[in-house]
């Protein structure tokens, strides 16, 4: 990924952050298959931690896991950016946008590894179902335990952008800020947050 120097995540907790917050990876295996999949972070597991998931045991993709280099990205908050909103022109429309990309090796788990990670990532959204046991019966899970694959990534590299309009002058900065707070796009919305969080491109000296 292209990362100029002034838009790199400047830690591991802005990378962490993205990944937890923004949980639902592209998977790209050597052979350039792909999948869509949730997937959670284990900061502590690994040198530089570890990526959990599962797929459809029907989905070919898992074969192409185990002990191989993957990738997977994270794309956090995106939006378009209107060059009506800056101070002066000339100007063209852009887009901001924060994400990570992680490049590991990965490694099939067992099923009862496998049912493990389910529940860990049950617990990150919605802790209170894996006591539901009328909604999922012990039996019922194991049962469609086998109907997936599940995997871990051990992180060897991870690299992070945050292109938020950080390069631009504090005017066009702020009117930046303000074309977002007047849009109605869910994606605007969600980019200015994510840009109050970080405390990045709000046009402030």
């Amino acid at each position: 990924m292209y990362v100029p120097r002034n838009m790199q995540m400047e830690n591991a907790e802005h990378y962490h952050t993205l990944i937890e917050d923004f949980g639902f990876g592209v998977l790209i295996t050597q052979d350039l298959q792909v999948s869509h999949l949730p997937v959670y972070l284990v900061k502590d597991e690994g040198e530089k931690g570890v990526l959990y998931g599962h797929m459809a045991r029907a989905n070919p993709h898992w074969k192409a896991l185990n002990s191989q280099q993957v990738k997977v990205i994270f794309n956090g908050p995106h939006s378009y950016i209107s060059p009506s909103w800056y101070a002066v022109g000339p100007a063209v429309p852009t887009w901001n946008y924060a994400a990570v990309h992680v490049t590991g090796r990965a490694t099939l788990l067992n099923d009862e590894q496998t049912l493990a990670a389910v529940h860990a990532l049950v617990k990150q959204y919605e802790p209170a179902l894996l006591d539901n046991e009328a909604l999922m019966p012990a039996d019922y899970q194991h049962k469609l335990a086998k109907a997936i694959v599940g995997f871990k990534i051990e992180i060897t590299q991870i690299e992070g952008k945050q292109k938020l309009g950080q390069h631009k002058s504090i005017a066009d900065q702020q009117g930046t800020v303000i074309g977002l707070e007047r849009s109605k796009h869910p994606e605007a919305i969600a980019l200015l947050a994510y840009m109050q969080q970080t405390g990045i491109g709000l046009g402030k000296a």
